[in-house]
């Protein structure tokens, strides 16, 4: 009788561990932990502004002063609407461009070898990782842990249509 149970709880766990998706919470701790990552970047620059202001790259064609302060609303406000799950894939796009135009100057200012011989220790790696989150949040959108969700939820009820017309957000 003891193999049997045996036999029973692990292929419990197993089904456990691998057929359960648990992608809304995956998306929201994905959600969460890039929205705080980039959200230290901005209050580091706010703490830092005297600094910053000096030395922060000059980007189409405006002052590294109006630079920074775009970046720092990027960095703040993206995040914020990032985390919260409202409007998502709208507040990943000037994120997603600022981290493109972040490799550019990386690798064209202060990178002094070809992009293939980076080491993975070098900074011209962390605006390539942002991308591929954002990239990967953009597809899959925010998830049913978000206020994205929510107010589909409610326009739908609104407009007294079913949930079923409400794909995955």
């Amino acid at each position: 009788m003891k193999p049997h149970g045996f036999s029973k709880t692990l292929k419990w766990i197993y089904f456990k561990a691998t057929g359960y998706s648990y992608t809304n919470m995956g998306r929201l701790f994905l959600r969460l932990f890039v929205g705080v990552m980039l959200l230290q970047f901005g209050v580091r620059q706010i703490h830092n502004f005297d600094f910053f202001k000096h030395v922060f790259p000059e980007v189409l064609g405006m002052s590294s002063h109006a630079t920074l302060i775009v970046m720092i609303c990027i960095e703040i406000v993206c995040s914020s609407f990032i985390m919260f799950g409202f409007l998502t894939r709208l507040m990943i796009i000037p994120p997603f461009v600022s981290m493109i135009l972040a490799e550019y100057q990386l690798l064209q200012h202060y990178v002094n070898e070809p992009a293939y011989l980076l080491d993975w220790q070098q900074l011209g790696y962390v605006p390539i990782l942002f991308m591929g989150i954002y990239f990967f949040l953009l597809l899959v959108g925010p998830g049913k842990i978000s206020v994205d969700y929510f107010l589909s939820l409610h326009i739908i009820h609104t407009e007294n249509k079913s949930e079923g017309e409400l794909e995955e957000v």
